[in-house]
């Protein structure tokens, strides 16, 4: 069963700003114009006065739009850094130990520290997050380990991408899945 569509007729008001709208454009190739509406009884006492289309002007150009920042990707640590690291034939620069804070607390720590490493021409830190411990019985619904997941989380996003080439996950000497071996980039105009 299918219902008839209901069409709406055009009002007189309607059908004559058509039919204005109408004259001021070039039909398609094999199409006429539409038959000019018969005058209403209240329209027809008040003609409506025919303006001549105004040319269009030029659009104003767009504004410039704001460049984005280009954010360097992560590029991971080194082979032979990390083979040294994990060897104890290097050191690294600085350590940083968050386990214990709060993760606003740690985040502002790490930005801090990250900032004052590269402007001491630090390359490779290392950013102790712990490993978080197993949650209680009585905490089932506790988190635990929370700036173990946090800490690469901050270290991939924008902000920090002026201060973070890349990172990869410690050696068990240097705390493993619970530490991060941070490569800092070289502070524009040292060198």
């Amino acid at each position: 069963m299918t219902k008839r569509r209901r069409t709406r007729q055009l009002s007189p008001e309607e059908r004559r700003l058509w039919s204005h709208v109408a004259r001021h454009v070039t039909p398609m190739k094999g199409k006429a114009l539409p038959p000019e509406p018969e005058p209403d009884e209240k329209t027809a006492t008040t003609p409506a006065p025919q303006v001549p289309p105004a040319p269009a002007a030029p659009l104003p150009p767009l504004p410039p739009q704001p460049k984005k920042p280009v954010v360097p990707p992560l590029a991971p640590v080194e082979r032979k850094t990390l083979a040294a690291l994990r060897r104890g034939r290097k050191d690294v620069d600085g350590v940083i130990d968050l386990h214990g804070m709060r993760q606003e607390e740690a985040h502002f720590a790490l930005i801090s520290f990250l900032h004052r490493a590269q402007n001491a021409g630090y390359a490779i830190v290392l950013v102790i997050t712990g490993k978080g411990g197993t949650a209680s019985r009585d905490g089932l619904f506790e988190e635990r380990g929370i700036l173990r997941r946090m800490v690469p989380h901050w270290l991939r996003l924008a902000e920090l991408r002026s201060l973070v080439v890349g990172f990869e996950e410690a050696s068990p000497q240097h705390g493993g899945s619970g530490a991060l071996y941070v490569r800092l980039r070289r502070r524009r105009g040292a060198g």
